[in-house]
């Protein structure tokens, strides 16, 4: 019976899968205690040829692949934990590598009841080599970027209300049930928000270090953060108390933005008070992104890091100002066959 099941959501992965695997490999945990539980999501592509190349080279690590038909990461996760046996149970992804004092350090700070959940800090890296890469890698690390995601760049360790990959005893799930399969993202964070509701603690421990591996280009980059805005609503339907700071940001400026350009229809002033914004938002980006465009010597980086921040930025509005208007949408069209009797 392993100690510890590290549940994996998986689909399309196979370019970062094996990176995850020999990660699990090297950790300094025993590996005879360890259980990879992968569920795929039926990928297409060649990810289940390349679990079954490692089983094959590496059968002293337990892996079992499990099949998730609803091809979301919630339900991936679902699927994982209910064929994990472990007492322990460590969330990774499969866009992810562990350090090799990963799991000895989540499984020591569970056990001297640090808390219920505990985790690290990310050190993202880019998905290649290219300068569009390397700058959306420096971004999504960026407190510019991310606002106070210290799991993203912090370097002190301390109670937080989430971290992205998580490590439970397996009877926390036993009261508070599985996650949330209705919120396709932000499951993490609703399962925390959950999880502190019932008097739980998230805990951060910078030792506690895994690579994330950043989305390859702009326009992927868009679409994760899309999701993520569209989904974070939902979430925010249900623990309001959770908003903070840096998530009213991004559509408060979307509003400005789409406000002032259309009260510059009727009053001309406005556009250029749209144009000093966005002149303004700009500069302030490249000051920040100016650090790492001197370390990389790269002058690029001083324009593709604001890029990928305001690409961050835009679509995470625009994902939550979408749900929001969807949703308001769906209350009227409910309203109007409740009124004509054709509900």
């Amino acid at each position: 019976m392993p100690l510890v099941s590290i549940i994996v959501p998986c689909y399309n992965e196979q370019d970062t899968i094996r990176l995850l695997l020999e990660a699990i490999c090297r950790q300094t945990f025993l590996t005879s205690e360890l259980e990879v539980v992968i569920a795929d999501g039926r990928s297409t592509d060649r990810t289940r040829e390349e679990i079954a190349a490692f089983q094959r080279e590496h059968p002293e690590l337990l892996v079992r692949v499990v099949d998730n038909p609803r091809r979301n990461i919630p339900a991936g996760l679902n699927r994982a934990l209910a064929a994990a046996q472990g007492k322990y149970v460590v969330r990774l992804d499969a866009h992810s590598a562990p350090d090799p004092d990963y799991i000895q350090h989540c499984v020591a700070d569970l056990e001297a009841g640090r808390g219920e959940n505990v985790g690290g800090v990310w050190d993202i890296r880019p998905r290649g080599s290219g300068v569009v890469q390397r700058a959306i890698a420096i971004a999504a690390a960026h407190p510019l970027g991310v606002g106070d995601a210290l799991y993203r760049y912090t370097t002190k360790p301390g109670y937080v209300d989430t971290i992205p990959f998580g490590a439970f005893r397996r009877d926390v799930f036993d009261r508070l049930g599985a996650f949330d399969e209705s919120l396709l993202t932000n499951e993490d964070y609703e399962f925390n928000a959950r999880l502190r509701r019932q008097g739980g603690r998230v805990w951060l421990n910078p030792r506690i270090r895994s690579t994330y591996f950043a989305r390859p280009n702009l326009g992927a980059l868009a679409r994760q953060y899309a999701r993520y805005g569209y989904w974070k609503l939902r979430m925010l339907a249900r623990y309001p108390q959770t908003l903070r700071w840096r998530q009213a940001l991004p559509p408060a400026f979307i509003f400005s933005l789409v406000g002032l350009l259309l009260v510059g229809l009727v009053w001309p002033a406005a556009l250029g008070l749209l144009i000093a914004e966005i002149l303004v938002y700009f500069l302030i980006l490249m000051a920040g992104s100016a650090r790492a465009a001197l370390r990389e010597r790269d002058w690029r980086l001083a324009l593709l890091v604001p890029a990928a921040m305001a690409t961050m930025h835009l679509s995470w509005g625009a994902g939550l100002w979408w749900s929001l208007i969807s949703a308001g949408l769906q209350f009227v069209k409910r309203k109007i066959f409740i009124n004509t009797g054709l509900s």
